[in-house]
């Protein structure tokens, strides 16, 4: 059995090693071939790992980093002064080949920015991006890219979205898979110059399964397996289907808790509808890979609790199994041949 290194920013999220610890060691358990290097505050670390009833061992190892990246610092002020950083050196630990994979929680920003400054990006790649799967009403994944890692995007960037968001879908899907472009209408003619010249470069595309535009609506409808868009707007549509998703279960929830006739009618019908919507929760999609990096770098929400940073956990191996930058880097080269021949 191949074992796996995941470098975990242990001081990253808003909870730091109240998470991140419990995370791990659960983890462990979880996934047989997994080891863990957790970086950030020793003591802190060890505090957890004593109250849980766990020492490091030849799969759980500590490096005290002295400092933390605020959720508020600067990406270019993260970069200057990231030495002795738990995230610069989780980063580094992939980068050196002490890891295989990193996660982390930390400021989405300065996570890009050190990641495309030390593993650098891949051949063809001109900006990275975030990539993550949405549940549909089918019972399929959608994976949505760029989540935030670029505010702004031209079409050469969009494409190549496109082309590292289908690479990472076939991983799991085993066949081509649908590659959509988000817009405001499904018409040929709607949409800015942007997504018409991008859906143009994919049309003509062979190595892309390009199935046209898609509207919002559409997101959790198992319409495509990968939609593509640009930074902004991805990030406003998941924060959009996670907040909506959140809100249902926690009106549900509430109306099932009520000690009124109300409440007991509700659990009654409900109580099976509520297992099924727990689906939903985003914690369960919890791991946002990092796509166009020679590294594996996995993004975990700021707010996860230990179950999805465990599922975190669990994305980077599945990258680091199926290879993902080798197989985005083939996929490049192929559509690169295909455009100048």
């Amino acid at each position: 059995m191949q074992n796996i290194t995941v470098a975990l920013d242990a001081m990253g999220g808003d909870f730091g090693p109240r998470v991140t610890v419990p995370a791990a060691v659960q983890a462990l358990s979880h996934f047989p071939e997994l080891k863990v290097i957790l970086l950030g505050d020793q003591s802190a670390i060890t505090s957890q790992l004593s109250s849980l009833g766990y020492q490091p061992d030849t799969r759980l190892s500590i490096q005290h980093c002295d400092r933390v990246i605020s959720n508020s610092e600067k990406p270019s002020l993260a970069l200057r002064n990231s030495s002795g950083t738990s995230m610069g050196m989780a980063i580094d630990a992939v980068a050196n080949g002490e890891a295989d994979a990193c996660v982390s929680g930390g400021n989405t920003g300065a996570l890009m920015a050190l990641s495309r400054f030390r593993l650098k990006l891949l051949p063809g790649i001109e900006r990275p991006a975030l990539i993550s799967a949405l549940p549909t009403a089918s019972g399929s994944k959608t994976w949505m890219l760029d989540l935030g890692a670029n505010v702004s995007s031209d079409a050469d960037s969009l494409f190549q979205f496109a082309v590292m968001g289908s690479a990472l879908a076939e991983q799991y899907l085993q066949r081509s898979p649908r590659v959509a472009i988000l817009n405001i209408g499904a018409e040929e003619i709607k949409g800015n110059d942007l997504v018409k010249r991008c859906a143009e470069m994919l049309s003509a595309t062979q190595s892309v399964n390009f199935v046209g535009y898609i509207e919002g609506n559409q997101l959790l409808h198992d319409a495509a397996d990968v939609v593509v868009c640009d930074g902004f707007v991805g990030n406003v549509c998941l924060k959009a289907c996670e907040g909506t998703a959140q809100l249902f279960i926690d009106k549900l929830k509430s109306s099932m808790m009520s000690s009124s006739i109300k409440g007991w009618i509700a659990r009654k019908l409900f109580s099976g509808l509520f297992n099924e919507l727990k689906t939903l929760n985003p914690d369960q999609y919890n791991g946002a890979s990092l796509l166009g990096l020679r590294g594996i770098v996995i993004k975990s929400h700021g707010s996860a609790d230990v179950n999805a940073v465990i599922n975190a956990i669990g994305e980077a191996l599945h990258e680091v199994k199926r290879q993902v930058p080798s197989r985005i880097s083939d996929r490049l080269e192929a559509v690169f041949l295909e455009r100048h021949y």
